[in-house]
């Protein structure tokens, strides 16, 4: 369900298995890992796919779309959820970054009302977002 939900940005540096990836009209250098070593274009606006593990997952009364730390690997994700399952939510935070749920009870606090389109959601994740180039030719 989450495979369309495309960010928009640019490719600012590749090494490795590692890109540093700048969503579209953001200040943002998100330091993401990849599947293989990346071979799209730099400096040019691509699409992408952005995952993240969440550990803690809460919905908040207040407060905006944000992506922390600004430079580095994400490790807080806030803002809108725009698609949500049992699985997983898709987070408006500066870009579009589909977040897997905890498995675990505890992992989920949803003082603020349920998880549902519309809400506010914070996720604190694991180390190791992932990047994934969705080349021009794949798109539907």
């Amino acid at each position: 369900m989450a495979n369309g939900y495309i960010a928009r940005g640019k490719v600012t540096e590749a090494k490795d298995s590692r890109v540093v990836f700048q969503p579209f009209d953001t200040n943002y250098q998100l330091h993401l890992q990849t599947a293989k070593p990346y071979t799209g274009p730099i400096g040019q606006l691509i699409n992408a796919r952005i995952h993240a593990k969440a550990v803690k997952v809460y919905t908040v009364p207040s407060g905006g779309g944000f992506i922390s730390p600004l430079f580095g690997p994400p490790k807080i994700i806030q803002g809108r959820a725009v698609q949500v399952d049992d699985r997983m939510v898709v987070i408006r935070a500066g870009a579009l970054v589909t977040v897997e749920l905890p498995t675990a009870d505890e992992g989920v606090d949803l003082s603020e009302g349920p998880l549902a389109v519309g809400s506010l959601v914070n996720a604190v994740t694991m180390p190791g977002a992932t990047f994934e180039w969705v080349s021009p030719g794949t798109l539907k």
